[in-house]
Order: structure tokens, then sequence, then C-alpha cells
């Protein structure tokens, strides 16, 4: 009875999300509500459950999220982007044209939220495909192959951020992990796939033709890169650090002050504002309005997240939780398998890859704890479920296909595929490292 209720829960989600097109925050909450009354729950229990949820899953989250968002824009704003890519494409020339803006599309969707990173990113393909007279969807993929990869799997992003939590993991092993996870499915996806989209050669729509910084205005390379990377090199270093130094040691506990989450983003906003921003003669009043705007754009997200807490705080409180642990135990299906394939059906449904992972991460976390899995692959494998098959109930497919002028079957065949493949060789390498990690 109590599978039954989580079933129709989800059901009910996709419903309210994908169909009537409600409010995602307002859609966990209604479902939350269903789920406690299918479960005879006291309204009073079902309400502190609620605020129980939501309390504890952004209390650990919203500072990393606020902070993660403030860099990207500040990343974005000051043009470092753009310089990174005018960079990278001097450095690799025009044979690798599609490996410079690939790993262009890496180093900034690090730091910035997927949205901010397509708009942001999507001018800078228009222009290099004028330039070297390409097609722009062959040269676009690989760039938003990172990008989709980074929102799926990398801490500090907000999906992979709450499962690290989620799942207790650590960040920085999950970091490492997503980077070697990262790789082979930017490559399979991007300028491996690629080559056989030349044939797509539809003139971008000129409304998304959005004119380049002056080269004068742009901050230094090293700049751009230092700001965009800090927390990926505070996280990853203190990480290793801690692997080779004695625990207890002054470098151990100096390397966990350092690798705290919350420690490397307030460093890393610090840095943006100075050398992206005050260094560079911005006014102090025009830094801090980027960022009020930066806490407006990840508002919806911090909302949705805090519902997906609600809901995982009432399978606890109900114990449903405990009834799905035994019931997929005895199914004797590998974890990693278990939880990409529930987050790849509720993708589907939904078309969000927040939602897919965070709805997936409360109801396979009891797992986790009862098994030997590592959970950082878990982390990497529910995120990799997230990204499958895009398409139109995703607003990514929309973005896609209206910025490209693409036809709907013609999105089908780049995006949808990419997307896919991204999804599929991040399960593949999970399931490999979990032989050895």
């Amino acid at each position: 009875m109590a599978i039954l209720v989580v079933l129709l829960s989800i059901l009910l989600l996709v419903f309210l999300v994908a169909y009537l097109r409600l409010n995602t925050f307002i859609a966990f909450l209604v479902v939350c509500l269903f789920m406690g009354l299918a479960l005879r729950m006291k309204i009073a229990d079902i309400t502190q459950s609620v605020q129980t949820g939501i309390g504890k899953t952004l209390g650990s989250l919203v500072i990393i999220i606020v902070f993660g968002s403030m860099l990207g824009k500040l990343v974005a704003e000051s043009g470092a982007a753009q310089r990174i890519a005018n960079g990278l494409m001097h450095v690799f020339g025009r044979k690798y044209v599609q490996w410079s803006l690939m790993l262009t599309g890496f180093i900034v969707g690090i730091p910035l939220f997927y949205n901010i990173g397509f708009v942001l990113m999507v001018p800078l393909i228009f222009t290099v495909a004028a330039r070297t007279k390409l097609p722009a969807v062959y040269l676009g993929i690989p760039m938003l192959a990172s990008l989709s990869v980074t929102h799926g799997y990398l801490p500090p992003h907000p999906s992979p951020t709450a499962l690290v939590g989620t799942f207790h993991a650590n960040m920085g092993i999950t970091l490492l992990l997503g980077m070697v996870v990262a790789i082979p499915s930017i490559i399979l996806a991007g300028p491996v796939f690629s080559r056989f989209l030349k044939k797509y050669t539809q003139e971008p729509a000129p409304l998304f033709n959005i004119a380049a910084l002056p080269e004068e205005q742009l901050p230094s390379m090293l700049n751009s890169i230092l700001a965009a990377l800090l927390p990926v090199i505070l996280l990853a270093g203190t990480a290793l650090l801690k692997l080779v130094v004695a625990p207890g040691s002054v470098c151990f506990k100096v390397a966990t002050w350092l690798g705290d989450p919350v420690i490397v983003m307030l460093l890393a906003v610090f840095n943006g504002i100075y050398i992206l921003g005050l260094r560079r003669g911005t006014p102090v009043k025009k830094v801090m309005s980027l960022l009020d705007e930066a806490i407006r754009d990840v508002s919806v997200i911090i909302l949705i997240i805090g519902g997906s807490g609600a809901l995982t705080q009432m399978l606890l409180d109900s114990n449903v939780s405990k009834v799905i642990e035994t019931g997929f135990r005895n199914m004797h299906m590998n974890p990693l398998l278990l939880a990409w394939s529930i987050a790849a059906l509720i993708r589907v449904s939904v078309g969000s890859a927040t939602v897919a992972g965070l709805t997936t991460a409360g109801i396979v976390a009891p797992i986790v704890a009862s098994s030997s899995i590592n959970p950082s692959l878990m982390v990497l494998a529910t995120g990799a479920g997230s990204l499958m098959f895009s398409h139109v109930n995703d607003g990514g497919f929309w973005m896609f296909k209206e910025y490209f002028n693409l036809s709907v079957k013609d999105t089908f065949k780049t995006w949808t595929v990419m997307e896919t493949i991204v999804s599929v060789v991040g399960l593949g390498v999970c399931l490999l490292l979990s032989l050895f990690v």
C-alpha cells in the first residue's frame, strides 16, 4: 500500500508540473499533502514534516547556491566567459575550434547556472560560426554538452549540491569523481557526436545575435580562469591534500577549513568581487546590484529544492522510506542503475533535471545508507539519469530549437540525442568506477 501511495504521488507530481503547468514548489506541497493524507497522517504532522524538510534541506544549501549564483553573475557580466572563449580559440586554432568551445563550456559552466550559461554562451557560438563559416549546430553541441554535464554532475550547481547532502557524500570527492565521469560524457556527446551534424546549416535566429564586449573591456585570461575555477581548485585541492596528510595535523585542519563548501564559495565570491569588479574600476554599487540580481535569478531554484526536501521528509516521517528500502533491496538491483532509472523516468515525465534528481534522492537515499556503494557515485548516477532524453516538456529543448532556428524534428535529432548520450555514458562510467571505489 505504501509503495502504491508513493507511485501515485510521483504521478501526481508529473501531472501537476508537466500537464497543468503548476508552479513546481506548489506542486511539491500539494503532493506532500496528498501523500500524508493517503498514509493517514494527521494534518499537524504533515505540515510539521513539510516545515522540517524545507528547513533541513535549505539550511545547508541555500548559502552555497546563492554564492554560486553570485559568482556566475560576476563571471557572465564582467566578460570573463568571453575572455576564456577567445583565449582558448586562439590556442586551439580553427582546426580544433570545437574542442576550444567544449573546454570553454566546461570551465564557464562550473560557476554559471545552466540557463544563464546557455544565454551567455550561445551568442559566442554564433560569433565563432560566422568567423569560421562552420555550422552553428556543429559548433554549439560540444559547448552545450559541457554546460549540461556541469549542471547535472558537479557542485556547486543546485541539484548535485543537494544530492551530496542527501546521500551524505563528500563534496570534494564528488567533484573529483565528477570530473572523471564528465570527460568521456562530454567528448562523446560533443566533438564525436557533432561530426554527424555538419548538414544542419540553418542560420541562427537573428534575434539572438548579441554583440560581444570590446576586447579592451575584458578581464585578463588569468583573472577570468582564476575567478571561474577557484571553487574547483579549493574543493579538489583540499580533498586531495586530506588524502595524503595525517589526520589531526595542522595541514589536515587547514584543508578541512578551506574545503568547507560554505568557506569555498564565500572566498570565491570575494575573489570575484575584487578581481572582476572593484580591481577593474567597477563601482561598488554596480557590483552589489549584480549580486542582488543573482539572488533573484536563483530564488525559483531554491524553492524547488525546498519543496523536494519536504517530500523527502514526508517519506521519512511516514516510515515509507523503510518500506521502499526493503522493497528495492529485495529486487537485487544495482543501486546506481536504480537511481539512474528512476531519475531518467522522472526527467522524461517532468522535464526538469533538478526535480528529477531531487525527487529520486528522496526515494533511494535509504538504500545508500544500508549499502556499500560510494555515495559520491550515487550523486553522479542520479545526476546522469536526470539529464536523460530532453524533449518537448523541457525548457532547454525549446531554447535550443529557437536559438539555432531548427524544426522540432531536427531538435530531437541533435539536442535530444546529445542529452541522451551524456546520460547513458555517465551511467556507464559510474558503473565502471564502482568496481574500484
